[in-house]
């Protein structure tokens, strides 16, 4: 199978691309950096996704499968520049879409949408069919990135699966919650701050089990409904952010306080948690392992990670 991924240096498309290669696909990235990521084992392509012409692109690797990771992906970030949000989340996508109509192929499109398009629903778990309430700009624009992949599959016979993300953790992630929790624990900091009470809930997925999703709906392709398919796509477990920063605390065996600021942060929902009867209606075999073990398994991969960067840093300043 062949995979087209914009976004290619992001969290989600390279993760997904390392996920996919280790399948033994072939992948080929799109990004607006000149070279790829420094562990990047598929083929690279130096492209503006807002305003490259990408139906050369696409007639030339023929894709079975494109995978939609450009965009924006930070709540705080569209609501200081809501504009630049719009560009990120709808542009992108709107020249992707076009360049596959464009093309001479009909690879099935994915799109990495996102839980916020519900904002804060009336009751839990939400399913697919439940109203969509966005309470951010992020939320708004994911919604509105919906509708024009919905317009590009009724007028131009695409096909598309919409993913709704919930909330995902991985190895190659350096934002949010987790992130955020790890670097105040390793940190000089004499506690742990988290905004909210730690009541507040997420339902999280490793990145390697959304890979897995996503890639497995090219295989199912004949089995997904015509036009664009809407698919929450989480655990289906609700966590307390609580519970997640006594687990660090765990794992690193730290003895910092954690101390919530009982204020909530604009655009962020009080509780979430996914309906999933969708995605295992569609015989996804996906398995969903224990947030502690997978919570466990980017920690580790963190602490690496700076071990590394501290030898190299140790071994430069000895030249």
């Amino acid at each position: 199978m062949k995979v087209l991924i914009t976004g290619a240096r992001g969290f989600i498309g390279s993760s997904l691309a390392e996920n996919a290669v280790r399948k033994g696909y072939e992948v080929l990235g799109i990004g607006r950096s000149a070279q790829p990521p420094s562990d990047w084992t598929g083929s690279y392509v130096w492209a503006d996704v807002a305003l490259t012409d990408l139906a050369p692109i696409i007639n030339g690797f023929r894709p079975d499968l494109v995978v939609h990771c450009a965009g924006s992906a930070s709540v705080m970030s569209s609501l200081t520049s809501p504009l630049d949000d719009l560009r990120a989340a709808v542009l992108t996508l709107a020249n992707t879409l076009d360049g596959i109509r464009r093309s001479k192929v009909r690879p099935l499109l994915v799109f990495p949408s996102s839980a916020a398009v519900y904002g804060n629903p009336a009751s839990l778990p939400v399913s697919e069919n439940d109203p969509c309430r966005p309470i951010s700009p992020y939320g708004f624009h994911k919604l509105a990135a919906e509708m024009l992949v919905r317009e590009y599959c009724t007028c131009y016979s695409l096909g598309a699966v919409i993913c709704r993300i919930f909330s995902v953790l991985g190895e190659r992630q350096r934002r949010l919650l987790l992130w955020d929790v790890y670097q105040q624990f390793v940190g000089p900091a004499a506690e742990v701050v988290i905004q909210g009470s730690g009541d507040e809930s997420r339902d999280f997925i490793h990145i390697d089990q959304l890979a897995d999703t996503m890639l497995e709906f090219r295989q199912q392709a004949e089995t997904l409904p015509a036009g664009e398919c809407i698919v929450n796509v989480a655990s289906g477990i609700e966590t307390r952010i609580k519970t997640v920063a006594l687990l660090v605390k765990e794992i690193l065996g730290s003895n910092k306080p954690i101390v919530f600021s009982g204020k909530q942060r604009a655009g962020d929902p009080i509780r979430w948690v996914a309906d999933r009867t969708k995605l295992d209606d569609l015989r996804t075999e996906v398995r969903v392992p224990e947030l502690v073990n997978s919570i466990e398994k980017v920690i580790k991969s963190w602490e690496r990670a700076s071990l590394i960067q501290l030898e190299e840093s140790l071994s430069l300043q000895s030249v």
